[in-house]
């Protein structure tokens, strides 16, 4: 595992923003990184695994021998590396700093917006904060395909926010799961979205250890599913969201000293926006360097910026979600904010730059 080297995201390349737009442009040039058979399918489904890092299934193949069978290899996710960030650029084919989704808590007309709940403190935001002006670029390319995700998801704000336009379908089960992507599929639909987020929800809460690796037992039996359930010759093609690490109890509060300069914070644990106090913004800068460069990459909003980390674009409605200075998180620490709270203490972490949170898989398999 590596947690400790610095992976920028390949936006120009074998990148997550990189997969729909290739699956979706017929005749247009074909990747390298992805497996020719994804692009000789007359049916492909695109199936986003939360939390499946590549290097965590590198290290468990034995039991995910579907999964390992499967052609393909590792690409990058995007800054940060995390769900709500993730599936925008998956969806919109875009890096974070144009469609905008900066993080998964992050700064909107002076509050704090949890993204995947859709809320601030003072409650459900979707009226005060409407989804379609924070992300307003339609999803796959206006193409308006068939999805296939959680049936509790159809009216949150995220789904409005990433998936706005599309034809939602619901599922309940894994059962449920296969067996609509397997309907839709066969009801001739070309191109259709998948998303599963069990393995990610097991990673935060237990780890990765012996409940992880049951979990991906039955990712693995959900993927063998897929290909013994669709049609002939339809390509399944598998990505992610994001790797994982498990910080466990390491989880520090910023020093008092850090404190000092900031007004209010954003971002998650492992990828924390510092927001200074007027006219601290050096200051605050100054001491994070100072203080915690040895557990963190620190940078400053203009740094990140010139560095490419959010893309090689960055509108101005992104860049005002930024805070002042970016800690992201090195190893396996994750830095305390009293107002990121969730309905369990999470074991398993994910959104910075290492190489264990940034390479996911690109894989290819085709129903016989």
């Amino acid at each position: 595992m590596s947690t400790d080297r610095l992976v920028l995201p390949a936006y120009d390349g074998p990148c997550v923003t990189n997969v729909v737009p290739a699956l979706l442009r017929p005749g247009h040039p074909e990747p390298d990184w992805i497996p020719s058979a994804a692009f000789d399918a007359r049916s492909v489904v695109l199936l986003v695994v939360d939390g499946l890092g590549w290097n965590q299934l590198q290290a468990r193949t034995r039991l995910a021998p579907t999964l390992a069978s499967m052609e393909g290899g590792p690409i990058t996710t995007v800054a940060p590396s995390t769900t709500a960030t993730a599936l925008t650029s998956i969806t919109t084919g875009l890096p974070p700093g144009e469609h905008g989704v900066i993080g998964y808590r992050m700064a909107v007309n002076g509050e704090v917006l949890n993204v995947l709940r859709w809320s601030t403190m003072a409650g459900d935001a979707r009226e005060t904060i409407p989804p379609a002006k924070v992300q307003a670029i339609a999803p796959f390319e206006g193409q308006r395909p068939a999805i296939v995700t959680r049936a509790e998801f159809s009216t949150s704000g995220f789904t409005g926010a990433h998936l706005e336009e599309t034809r939602f379908t619901g599922y309940r089960t894994l059962g449920t799961l296969t067996s609509e992507v397997a309907r839709l599929v066969r009801s001739g639909e070309p191109f259709v979205y998948a998303y599963y987020e069990g393995l990610d929800k097991v990673s935060h809460e237990y780890g990765l250890h012996d409940v992880y690796d049951e979990e991906l037992r039955w990712v693995d039996h959900l993927v063998e599913r897929l290909l013994s359930s669709m049609p002939a010759g339809t390509a399944l093609v598998i990505t992610a969201d994001h790797g994982q690490v498990e910080t466990g109890d390491n989880v520090r509060d910023l020093p008092d000293a850090v404190l000092a300069h900031v007004a209010s914070q954003s971002g998650e644990g492992r990828f924390r926006w510092l927001h200074a106090r007027p006219g601290q913004a050096g200051a605050l800068l100054e001491v994070c360097r100072d203080l915690l460069s040895d557990q963190a990459w620190i940078r400053s909003r203009e740094e990140a910026i010139e560095e490419g980390w959010y893309g090689p674009v960055v509108t101005e409605a992104a860049s005002s979600r930024f805070g002042d200075v970016l800690v992201a998180a090195k190893g396996t620490v994750a830095f305390n904010d009293p107002l990121d709270t969730g309905p369990y203490v999470l074991i398993g972490r994910h959104g910075s730059l290492t190489e264990d949170e940034m390479l996911v898989p690109l894989l290819v398999g085709v129903a016989s």
